[in-house]
């Protein structure tokens, strides 16, 4: 069984679909959690391939954010798009980065990845909140490469 295979139970990765679709709920906002086991090029890079990969950059607001996760190199990064970074409030991502680092560190990966989740669904609500029509553009599931 790979490192990716092991990072998460069923049941953990189904805890952070119900957190992509609680964090979603009332906003336009599309979020993507993606687990790799590791990469060869820098890891901001790599998750600037899979935002495109994935189609997070064809969102209508553009503003969709992934938290990527490379198991083996013990990295992340999380990427949102020029819509949601125009916005955020300075510090906003490193803030977000350091919850989720704390959890990683104490080896709580599902929790780490929950509670980014959900902070980056308060940030969207907050400048894209739901507006009646609005669909839901991108998968909810974790992708894994």
């Amino acid at each position: 069984m790979s490192e990716v295979e092991q990072f998460l139970s069923a049941e953990e990765e189904q805890e952070i679909v119900n957190a992509i679709l609680e964090a979603e709920k009332n906003t336009s906002g599309e979020i993507r959690v993606h687990i790799e086991s590791s990469t060869k090029i820098d890891h901001f890079s790599r998750a600037q391939q899979v935002f495109h990969f994935l189609k997070m950059d064809n969102t209508k607001d553009e503003n969709g954010v992934l938290l990527y996760v490379a198991v083996e190199d013990k990295k992340f990064v999380i990427y949102g798009d020029s819509g949601i970074d125009r916005v955020v409030p300075r510090g906003f991502w490193e803030s977000t980065k350091e919850i989720i680092s704390t959890h990683f560190k104490n080896g709580n990966f599902k929790k780490g990845i929950v509670e980014g989740v959900l902070v980056a669904g308060k940030e969207l609500e907050a400048h894209f909140p739901w507006q009646h029509g609005d669909t839901n553009e991108l998968s909810d599931a974790v992708s894994k490469g």
